[in-house]
């Protein structure tokens, strides 16, 4: 059974940094793609980045660009998300999702339907932005 427990989210000022980590088990880790969602009061889902583990191969929105980076430590089957310089918008309920290979193509240059019909979700960890 796939697990994903998110874990780090907090509240910080804007400007601030916070570090998301995400712990899996129950599937073959480093064949997947794993990736941060993110959804705000009555705004839609939207798909944050995503790494694919087998070679570290990284997909960013282009709203986090250059602040948030994702990395991956095969040998604890856990992705982290670094969030820096954040703003209030990106306050949110921060989801893990794990992707099976069967869905996806490296590389990822986008989050496609596959992502919402036939990934695993965590339960999220919600990360709130003070201005």
């Amino acid at each position: 059974e796939v697990q994903l427990v998110e874990s780090g989210g907090a509240l910080v000022q804007a400007g601030g940094s916070l570090r998301l980590s995400c712990a899996a088990s129950g599937f073959a880790f480093a064949d997947y793609a794993i990736g941060w969602f993110r959804q705000a009061p009555e705004k839609e889902r939207e798909g944050v980045s995503c790494i694919t583990v087998s070679d570290g191969s990284t997909y960013y929105a282009d709203s986090v660009k250059g602040r948030f980076t994702i990395s991956s430590d095969n040998a604890e089957n856990t992705v982290y998300l670094q969030m820096n310089s954040l703003k209030p918008e990106d306050a949110a309920r921060y989801y893990c999702v794990a992707l099976s290979p069967a869905w996806f193509v490296r590389p990822i240059r986008s989050f496609g339907r596959s992502w919402y019909n036939f990934a695993s979700w965590g339960q999220g960890t919600q990360v709130t932005v003070s201005s």
